[in-house]
């Protein structure tokens, strides 16, 4: 009977000026890598990236006074609080987009989990320890980037995928 049914789709194929169906090639992927993100994606990408500014602004422009508070080295709060500029408007250009690659999410969700080890790293590295205050800071950037991380996987998986036509 399958020998029937591929020789009639054959005749079908060869006699027809257009296909009435098509071999999808395993070879080929049926999806592309790109995404539409959804609205909760969208909404966590921009809320990751005002708190990532705001947070960069404390650190880069409090730099010295926060060395005092938390005892972690100015040295090291200015340019983590840099960083999160870029960080903030990377997050920013991805939420207004249409489409974007699934790679292209993946790159915050992967840095915030990095971002909260490396929190965990410091507070328990630090010479000399921070103070109740800058564990508590330390602690909350842990937890806030572990939280967008998340929120940002679960619109990762909320997307809708864009099929290659």
């Amino acid at each position: 009977m399958t020998w029937w049914v591929m020789a009639w789709a054959l005749r079908a194929t060869e006699h027809s000026a257009t296909p009435q169906w098509a071999v999808i090639d395993n070879q080929e992927p049926v999806m592309s890598n790109l995404i539409q993100p959804s609205v909760f994606l969208r909404r966590a990408l921009v809320a990751d990236a005002l708190v990532s500014a705001a947070a960069g602004a404390v650190m880069a422009l409090g730099a010295n006074l926060l060395q005092g508070l938390l005892a972690i080295p100015s040295a090291l709060l200015l340019p983590a609080g840099l960083a999160f500029f870029p960080y903030a408007a990377y997050l920013l250009w991805l939420a207004t987009r249409r489409a974007v690659p699934r790679a292209a999410v993946w790159v915050p969700i992967v840095l915030n989990v990095l971002w909260a080890v490396e929190c965990v790293l410091f507070a328990f590295n630090a010479s000399p320890p921070p103070t109740l205050l800058g564990e508590a800071f330390i602690a909350s950037q842990a937890i806030a980037v572990l939280v967008f991380a998340g929120l940002e996987y679960s619109g990762l998986r909320r997307a809708c995928a864009i099929v290659a036509a």
